[in-house]
């Protein structure tokens, strides 16, 4: 992935800085709450809802199955169909790739649909420092490439920003860029996106080169498909001569038949629409309609690393709704810059680590961003099981072991700062294997509990400074047990023989 969260700190460092920040975990509760409440009424209009969602965990589980297939149909229909695919294994590939391609062109500057894909790899960096300028179309992305600032979510990059945030950042940056906002901008949404409207406008009717993400990709005709709700995606896609589009390899589904199960679940989780304002397909080029020149650019950096992993692997399932997010106790309160990726939220505790590996600092500690609770799972409309992979990944921090890193297979190292959770682990395994050293310790511990400390010392303090240390009972569970077995045997003899 690209470095350009490089030199952020930890998520418990980051997490705390945000945590102490009133204005932005109040934008955060009420961007949230409200996105969540939304959301729920409109899957509780779906009868079928559950037999959806184990429909689209079948569907990219098959097609993860059988990528290897689908990558090179989706090539054969690209082609055949008048469209140009390239192969990128990482970020830097794929920015060569596009920024020559715009170098052809003669053009010096691009609009953009918004896209992980292409945040993920930094292309606005990369063509910045290739002298192509790269303008955000979607509104949220449109304020964080103003404000100078980073994405903070999936769907709603700027969820983070009030409206008199963002009234000030039109008014200060706008004529930087282009246009400048109106006169007297007040912070009502109506003004804002009218503000918006008038500011690209001039961008979409000048701009040669568009630059995309994608959806979905159909591997039967080579379709392409993006999702929106404003209709600056069907600006870029549309009115440019040249459209590049760079898509993860795992965004693919098989047929046509597929794709209608995530046009029904895609909305509903991420904007809680029935279906999107906007849905966009395009196959190849077609003479006089749309852009006369398509490249389409598959993306691995770090996807197939992960797909070898049996567990870990099921975050490619991800659809980027964002539902995980708006569920996260954790994220309402951290925010999405402190998980130090594109990626933020439990979607991005477990792909990040994976598609970046565990190396480096902040990538260790982001499978410990999260509290276990599971309503990331519940949420999630393609079933990814993120708590099962948190524990993967944590374990993998704190033991190291075989991974799969570059496509060869590697043995990781522990992270550093785990020293004493291996020790605790391997004290616990050796406990659990001696069953006689585990009665002796639990009936030592139940016969010492008066002495026993309410908090812990050491890196303990932390976890007791926040909860009560739970009391050790009067006597242990195998004791008691045999007791009471004990008990109810002989109470069993004593009634039968006082009955004969």
């Amino acid at each position: 992935m690209s470095a350009t969260f490089v030199g952020m700190p930890a998520f418990p460092a980051a997490a705390r800085a945000a945590v102490a920040d009133p204005t932005l975990r109040g934008n955060l509760r009420h961007a949230t709450h409200t996105i969540r409440d939304k959301r729920a009424r409109a899957v509780a209009e779906v009868s079928d809802w559950a037999a959806l969602r184990e429909a689209g965990r079948q569907i990219k589980d098959h097609t993860l199955r059988h990528l290897d297939r689908y990558l090179v149909q989706v090539e054969e229909a690209v082609t055949a169909a008048g469209g140009t695919v390239h192969w990128a294994v990482d970020a830097a590939e794929a920015n060569r790739i596009v920024a020559g391609l715009v170098r052809e062109t003669g053009e010096t500057e691009v609009v953009k649909v918004k896209s992980m894909a292409t945040q993920e790899i930094g292309l606005n960096e990369a063509l910045e420092a290739e002298g192509i300028r790269a303008y955000e179309t979607d509104l949220a992305e449109l304020i964080v490439q103003l404000g100078r600032d980073r994405p903070s979510h999936i769907l709603v990059p700027a969820i983070h920003r009030n409206r008199g945030e963002i009234r000030d950042i039109f008014r200060s940056e706008m004529g930087r860029w282009g246009r400048p906002a109106p006169e007297g901008l007040t912070d009502t949404p109506a003004e804002l996106a009218e503000a918006a409207r008038l500011h690209l406008r001039e961008k979409f009717l000048r701009a040669k080169v568009g630059v995309s993400g994608a959806n979905f990709v159909v591997a039967e005709t080579g379709t392409l498909v993006v999702v929106e709700s404003e209709g600056n995606g069907r600006m870029c896609l549309t009115l440019p001569e040249t459209l590049i589009s760079v898509v993860g390899i795992e965004k693919i589904v098989p047929t046509w038949q597929d794709l209608e199960v995530f046009l029904q679940t895609l909305p509903r989780s991420s904007t809680a629409e029935r279906m999107n304002p906007y849905t966009s397909m395009w196959t190849g080029t077609t003479d006089g309609d749309g852009p006369s020149a398509f490249h389409l650019v598959l993306l691995d950096n770090g996807r197939t690393d992960t797909l070898a992993d049996e567990v870990g692997r099921q975050a490619l399932r991800c659809i980027r709704c964002s539902a995980c997010l708006n569920v996260c106790p954790v994220y309402e309160r951290a925010g999405g810059h402190a998980y130090g990726s594109v990626y933020p939220g439990p979607i991005g505790a477990i792909l990040s680590p994976q598609l970046r590996g565990t190396a480096s600092e902040i990538d260790a500690s982001l499978p410990y961003a999260s509290s276990l609770c599971g309503a990331c799972y519940e949420a999630c409309p393609v079933a990814i099981d993120i708590p099962e992979v948190l524990v993967h990944l944590r374990e993998r921090v704190v033991q190291g072991g075989a991974a799969t890193r570059g496509g060869n297979r590697v043995v990781l190292r522990p992270a550093k700062g785990h020293a004493a959770e291996r020790a605790a682990m391997r004290a616990a395994r050796w406990a659990f294997t001696h069953p006689g050293a585990l009665r002796g310790g639990q009936r030592l511990a139940s016969r010492t509990r008066r002495l026993h400390p309410r908090t812990l010392p050491g890196p303990g303090r932390a976890w007791t400074g926040t909860r009560d240390l739970p009391p050790v009972p009067a006597e242990p569970f195998r004791d008691w047990w045999q007791r009471t077995r004990r008990e109810r045997t002989r109470g069993g003899n004593d009634g039968e023989g006082a009955a004969k």
